[in-house]
């Protein structure tokens, strides 16, 4: 049952098969559980791809057995169309573009099982790409608050300049009317005079000055403190809602790129063995000699095409007779007087009714 099945896998005619020997169907057998196995190897690694894709396994269990079940179906074309025509050229060049194809389908099963053997090493690969991605993440978002948030600072850093400069001539009013005072400057008279007084005075008045300043910037300093607040709230917010769109960068692709980061040599060795496998059945059919199937199933397809070459010489034979007949016949039929009394007859009657219907017509019409 199990070598049936595997005969039916080759693509070989099984009904010419049962009349060959036993090595001929093991031959056939081993070709045939070749592409049976490469399409499971495939389902396995398509599966595991489209999980990565979908994230749901019945999703990725589905269209991976539709991915295994075209590999199959390919493969099985692929070593059914090659026949052993015993001429190592001709075997070549038909046998060139089918093994184009098995490359492509290596490349195809191979890689996601090289995700899947390397899946470590990537999973490192990309979590540092992940690292840089945040870093560069928060940068580039920085870079859309800093300059409103070094504007308001600059605002703070003017007002608080503004008090500093007031307070400092305030303190040197101060300074001078004590000075005054002690007679140590201005006038140097002991005592508080007139000219004592109104340096107090103009010290005074820049002292209310400078504590209705002091209120005025401490509102413009606390509304700029919280504009800078809600500027770097903004600014965590954002970078907590782009963080998940980069922690979700493990993608086939990206997989594929960071697989792409790691010693080729191992994944070379990956694809070669796959590459084997898939080639396999293509190159044991054709070192193989020519078999008692292949000459059978020459001799059946030779004997098709002899009875189609047959049938088509005889209708063109059949055509060219039928031709020549048909030219001796009205040949001879052409002079006879009979014939043509009869067909003068029957010219004259057609040409006195269409004299009838349009007499009818005129008549009709005045």
């Amino acid at each position: 049952m199990l070598k049936q099945f595997f005969i039916i896998c080759s693509g070989a005619d099984t009904e010419l098969l049962k009349a060959c020997s036993s090595g001929e169907q093991n031959k056939y057998a081993g070709i045939g559980a070749t592409v049976f196995f490469t399409a499971v190897m495939a389902f396995i690694a398509s599966s595991y791809a489209l999980y990565t894709v979908f994230d749901n396994l019945y999703t990725a269990i589905f269209f991976g057995l539709i991915w295994g079940l075209l590999i199959f179906n390919l493969d099985r074309y692929i070593v059914s169309t090659i026949k052993k025509t015993g001429n190592v050229i001709d075997e070549l060049i038909q046998a060139t573009p089918r093994i184009i194809l098995a490359v492509i389908i290596a490349v195809v099963i191979s890689k996601p099982l090289e995700l899947k053997i390397f899946e470590k090493e990537i999973n490192q690969v990309l979590l540092e790409q992940k690292n840089e991605l945040t870093l560069a993440n928060k940068q580039q978002i920085a870079e859309q608050f800093n300059p409103s948030i070094e504007t308001a600072n600059n605002k703070i850093a003017a007002l608080n300049k503004q008090i500093e400069t007031k307070e400092a001539e305030v303190n040197t009013l101060y300074d001078v009317y004590i000075s005054e005072a002690e007679g140590t400057a201005g006038t140097k008279l002991l005592g508080k005079g007139p000219v004592y007084k109104e340096k107090r005075e103009k010290h005074d008045a820049l002292l209310a000055e400078l504590e209705a300043l002091k209120q005025e910037n401490k509102a413009k300093i606390l509304a700029a403190e919280t504009e800078i607040a809600n500027l770097k709230g903004n600014y965590e917010t954002q970078v907590v809602n782009t963080q998940p769109i980069i922690n979700s960068f493990d993608g086939l692709m990206a997989r594929v790129n960071a697989l792409g980061e790691l010693p080729w040599l191992p994944s070379f060795f990956i694809f070669l063995l796959f590459l084997a496998i898939e080639t396999s059945p293509i190159f044991a059919k054709l070192l193989s000699p020519k078999g008692a199937y292949d000459f059978k199933l020459e001799d059946q397809e030779t004997a098709v095409k002899t009875h189609v070459m047959q049938n088509k010489n005889q209708r063109e034979a059949l055509l060219e007779t039928d031709y020549a007949i048909n030219d001796r016949v009205y040949g001879d039929i052409k002079n006879e007087e009979d014939l043509y009394n009869y067909k003068r007859k029957k010219a004259r009657e057609i040409m006195q009714l269409q004299a009838d219907a349009f007499f009818k017509k005129q008549k009709n019409a005045l």
